[in-house]
């Protein structure tokens, strides 16, 4: 415990961005208002970092790992050997020997890295270690295993020296091009270590030479990337603005009319305002010129008079043709890189309309879709209990509390019996709690599990054994008698299964692989039909969640800090790095919103699930939070839960879901 004006609170939330003191000093460490007293915070059990408040275990002093901010528990170690196929960083930590030279500072102190032998006169280095010809960057194909060949900031790169067209006319590919590779002032993402050079855009301005992944851009001043999805959204992500930059001249951004004229200094006007004798841009760029020149052009739509002579627009929901007289229709649907519906998107000429599934109700907004039925409910494993909260309320309540010596682990539940299943590491079992009698019962012993997922249809729970590299699943009406009674469903080349979710509707499974070689792998329920979904661009995948309205998976990871998501069919990935993601347990996905536990911050996080923006702390307690799901509560009809109603894109292929699949025992779907 650390001390406040008026209480305690733990350690952990020192310093964590989050104000939890009244006066704010529990965010002042470090700075010249000390936040708490020093005396009364470590105890005899723990260590003090210098000059901090943070205090450590003993048993992390010299365990190769960097855990006072100084790297003070580290200093003055007694060499220690590496494992086999691992490798020993400069401050003594180990690390798997094929992350050496792959672009990323897996070591801290970026000694991984320094010794990388620079690539031959013609060549560039991938992120991930290799050389390949310089010649082969930005031509459209994958010749670095990661992609890095191919960044976010080709586009068009001759338009980077400022050749960028003065009127653009339409938010598209050549435009958002031309904007990127303005904006990343011509910034070459191939080199793995940062190191400072000048930008063409602004000779004076050093920058970094930052290596940004492909659905990533570079801020101006070097100091980070941000998504590609950020550029233009009115906010700043870049310290420097310069994700804001250039933006004026893109007067088709979402929200924005599609008559708007560019002013010089950043803002945009309506077309009718143009050339009526007043200037309404503060430069006054929309007068002068040729704006006595009559419209005399065959526009489909609507002529305007401006400063480069008449010109034709379009009526909203249309763009204007490279023939800069006809007027296209926008498929607003597509258009936007996210969609501007939260399900379903029907593009119609001139507009659009938006939809939802069975289960859901359309928002007065009409474009967000809402549970309908009871408030969706949160379950969250904190320590040695289970927390339902609320999400609309925010009302916390306690529904599961074990013994004080025991850690309630991953959970998931049961639509059909109103169940919590849990593991427990303490008596290496599974356990449940009924909600609605309140009895309590042992599933299987002789277990070791970091995930375990309800099968609610199919009437199994599955769970992965990373140790041994399996997949293993039990009936939930089993009751333990002695002897195990389990199925490995999948066992051989799997390379440290972690996470793992179920989608019984279509009688699928997704796993997540954090061993030598990270990835994201689907099969079948019953082991078969097993593939690779994503295998690039990931560190350690430790949390997972699908979001079955939009047919999406999503995954946290905490090697790379970042949250990212897929279509169900690996295509059209989306990576967004957030400086809060550190060590994600599990992550679940309701309506608009991504929420996962933290373990190091001990608290629930929520961001929306698009853009990765609007981060709220749900929970903060004085124990580690694990396991959560976004089960649906009092549904109408038990067996099919609302939150999980099938639709006709996907159709209930779970053949174990009738009569238990005719089996006596235990049934695994295959679809």
């Amino acid at each position: 415990q650390a001390a406040c004006v008026f209480g305690c609170i733990p350690v952990p939330w020192l310093c964590d961005g989050e104000q939890q003191c009244p006066d704010g000093t529990d965010e002042q460490c470090g700075q010249a208002g000390e936040c708490c007293a020093v005396s009364s915070v470590c105890g005899t059990k723990k260590v003090q970092c210098p000059g901090t408040h943070h205090c450590i275990p003993h048993w992390e002093l010299c365990d190769r790992h960097q855990d006072c901010e100084d790297g003070w528990d580290e200093e003055g170690c007694p060499q220690q050997p590496c494992l086999p196929g691992q490798w020993q960083c400069r401050n003594r930590v180990c690390i798997m020997a094929e992350w050496k030279c792959n672009g990323i500072d897996d070591c801290g102190d970026s000694s991984d890295e320094d010794v990388c032998a620079p690539c031959t006169p013609g060549m560039v280095r991938c992120d991930e270690g290799k050389c390949i010809l310089e010649s082969l960057m930005c031509d459209d194909k994958d010749d670095c295993l990661d992609g890095t060949d191919e960044p976010s900031t080709c586009g068009k790169l001759h338009t980077a020296a400022g050749c960028c067209p003065s009127g653009w006319g339409r938010w598209g590919a050549t435009e958002l091009s031309c904007l990127m590779s303005h904006f990343a002032a011509s910034a070459r993402v191939v080199t793995p270590t940062p190191r400072l050079r000048s930008s063409p855009a602004h000779p004076l301005t050093p920058v970094l030479h930052l290596s940004c992944s492909r659905t990533h851009v570079p801020c101006r001043d070097g100091t980070g990337c941000v998504a590609q999805e950020y550029l233009c959204d009115g906010e700043k992500d870049c310290a420097d603005g310069s994700d804001e930059d250039g933006c004026a001249q893109l007067c088709n951004t979402p929200g924005r009319s599609h008559s708007s004229y560019p002013c010089g200094l950043g803002s945009c006007l309506n077309a009718s305002l143009v050339c009526n004798g007043q200037q309404d841009c503060a430069d006054g760029s929309d007068e002068g010129g040729n704006c006595s020149v009559p419209c005399q052009r065959s526009c489909t739509h609507l002529c305007y008079p401006s400063p480069q002579g008449p010109r034709c627009w379009c009526r909203p929901g249309y763009r204007l043709a490279e023939d800069g007289l006809s007027c296209r229709d926008i498929n607003e649907c597509t258009e936007w890189g996210k969609g501007p519906c939260s399900q379903t998107c029907l593009n119609a000429p001139g507009s659009y309309s938006c939809g939802c599934l069975p289960g859901y109700l359309l928002e007065p907004d009409g474009h967000i879709c809402k549970l309908t039925g009871p408030e969706p409910k949160l379950l969250v494993a904190v320590q040695s209990e289970v927390l339902s909260y609320g999400l609309r309320s925010g009302h916390e309540e306690v529904v599961l509390a074990t013994d004080k010596d025991r850690v309630v682990f991953s959970l998931d539940y049961d639509l059909v019996e109103r169940k919590i299943f849990w593991m427990d590491l303490a008596t290496e079992s599974i356990r449940w709690h009924d909600l609605n009698s309140g009895k309590k019962g042992t599933l299987v012993k002789g277990v070791r599990s970091d995930c375990i997922a309800v099968d609610w249809l199919g009437r199994n729970l599955y769970w992965t054994d990373g140790v041994a590299g399996q997949v293993l699943a039990t009936r939930l009406g089993a009751a333990w008698q002695g002897i195990p009674e389990y199925t490995v469903v999948m066992d051989g080349d799997l390379d440290q299964p972690h996470s793992l979710v179920l989608q019984p509707l279509a009688g699928l499974m997704y796993w997540s692989e954090v061993g030598s070689h990270s990835r994201l792998m689907e099969a079948s329920m019953d082991g078969s039909r097993r593939h690779v979904l994503l295998a690039q661009g990931l560190g350690w995948p430790t949390a997972l969640a699908l979001d079955l309205p939009t047919q999406r998976i999503f995954w946290l990871d905490e090697k790379l800090g970042s949250v990212g998501s897929a279509h169900l069919d690996g295509s059209s990935v989306k990576v967004l790095k957030l400086p809060w993601v550190r060590s994600p347990f599990a992550a679940a996905v309701c309506e608009g919103q991504l929420y996962w536990s933290e373990k190091k911050t001990w608290s629930v996080q929520q961001v929306d699930k698009a853009s990765g923006k609007n981060r709220t702390v749900l929970l903060k307690r004085h124990g580690q939070p694990h396991g959560l799901q976004v089960p649906s509560w009092g549904a109408p009809n038990p067996a099919v839960p609302s939150l999980l109603i099938s639709h006709p894109a996907q159709p209930c292929t779970n053949g174990c879901a009738k009569s238990n699949g005719g089996c006596a025992q235990l049934c695994l779907p295959n679809p």
